[in-house]
């Protein structure tokens, strides 16, 4: 089979840097693939955080301090950029000016101003691909119930709840870091940072909130430094948005969660889907197991709960007995990214990584959070099927 070959260089080298790159080097999983990333450029700020990727990726040919000089190369097709949200706009612009194919960090801009100045940005490269992380719905329960979306299975809508729960900063003495500090993660808190996860499937859905009634919690507000030193820790923890849609066909509630301090989860994330004619829900805390509920009058209202095992949406050499893990939704969304750039109109799957618009909506929806909280009021968001 010809493969194409996508050249990327990474900006950044923290966790999702390496947890990318790593994925490039699983490729042999995927067997039917007709095009394979290859990691040939690594751009960091500081010199000691090159070395593992030098050691690992043995096609990378240029690691250096300066990301402009990644963008200068011919060897570069795309880049993977995972930096603080600060440096989203700055970045993610220049890379589009450079010509460079962009899969980018959410919540792509760190605020809604900074989102639309990317856009604008590809507005004027039309020939550039950009897409936006989020990997949980490649987890193939999540890919399932986006299968069900897709072939109209629920019947009218009752109500959505989705989520993603983590723990990580129930401990005060935790730290801070960049993700806690409103000049770099911005005002949006936990919801720039998880929010583009659960509203991925939503948003590619069509399900764009009418209105949004945000409750967003502060619980510690202060945390130490690298020093011992008490600090300001002044970004929100949790939030929970109650919302409403109408599509024009459909109207029903949706919950959102993102939570930073959820006692016990260790990153769970989930989606529930109840429908007229047919209920699904995944989470990731019970990674084989799909609940879905097919209603038909006069027959007994009961869940089928069964093992999905790795039924992913790119094939893999893994069996399908075996289990799915958060390293594999990482592999396939890269596969996604890969598959919609080099076929678009022809994947080899029908559901691909967050598009530059769904970005713009999600922004919408974190910045009528915001705006909610400060009032205490619904807000209504202006032509919000677009």
């Amino acid at each position: 089979m010809d493969e194409q070959v996508i050249r990327f260089g990474i900006i950044g080298s923290g966790l999702m840097a390496r947890e990318f790159a790593s994925a490039t080097l699983r490729w042999s999983h995927l067997p039917t693939m007709n095009v394979r990333p290859e990691i040939v450029g690594l751009a960091a700020r500081r010199p000691e955080s090159l070395s593992w990727f030098t050691a690992n990726l043995p096609n990378c040919r240029l690691a250096v301090t300066d990301y402009r000089e990644l963008l200068t190369s011919p060897q570069v097709d795309a880049v993977y950029c995972a930096v603080p949200h600060h440096l989203h706009a700055p970045l993610y612009c220049d890379i589009i000016d450079a010509g460079k194919h962009l899969l980018g960090e959410k919540p792509f801009g760190i605020d809604l101003a900074a989102n639309a100045q990317i856009l604008n940005s590809l507005r004027a490269r039309p020939d550039v691909f950009a897409r936006c992380t989020s990997e949980f719905p490649f987890f193939p329960g999540a890919y399932q119930i986006v299968k069900f979306l897709q072939a109209n299975r629920f019947g009218k809508i009752i109500e959505v709840e989705a989520g993603l729960w983590h723990s990580s900063d129930l401990d005060p003495m935790k730290p801070i870091n960049w993700k806690r500090q409103v000049q770099f993660n911005g005002k949006y808190g936990c919801l720039g940072d998880l929010g583009m996860h659960v509203l991925h499937i939503p948003l590619h859905s069509g399900w764009m909130p009418h209105n949004v009634r945000g409750l967003l919690s502060k619980i510690f507000e202060q945390r130490p430094d690298n020093h011992g030193n008490m600090v300001r820790c002044d970004t929100w923890d949790n939030a929970i948005l109650a919302c409403e849609v109408n599509t024009g066909e459909q109207h029903f509630p949706m919950l959102l969660s993102t939570k930073r301090i959820a006692p016990g989860e260790a990153n769970t994330w989930f989606i529930k889907i109840l429908g007229t004619e047919f209920s699904a829900e995944y989470t990731t805390k019970f990674p084989k197991t799909l609940r879905t509920m097919v209603f038909k009058s006069g027959n007994p209202q009961s869940w089928e709960v069964r093992d999905i095992g790795y039924a992913s949406a790119y094939p893999s050499i893994t069996g399908p007995i075996f289990e799915f893990g958060f390293p594999d939704s990482i592999l396939q969304m890269c596969a996604a990214f890969c598959d919609e750039l080099v076929n678009r109109e022809n994947m080899r799957q029908p559901f691909g990584c967050a598009t530059p618009e769904d970005t713009a909506r999600h922004h919408r929806v974190l910045t009528a959070a915001l705006e909610s909280q400060r009032t205490g009021q619904v807000v209504y968001l202006e032509h919000a099927t677009n």
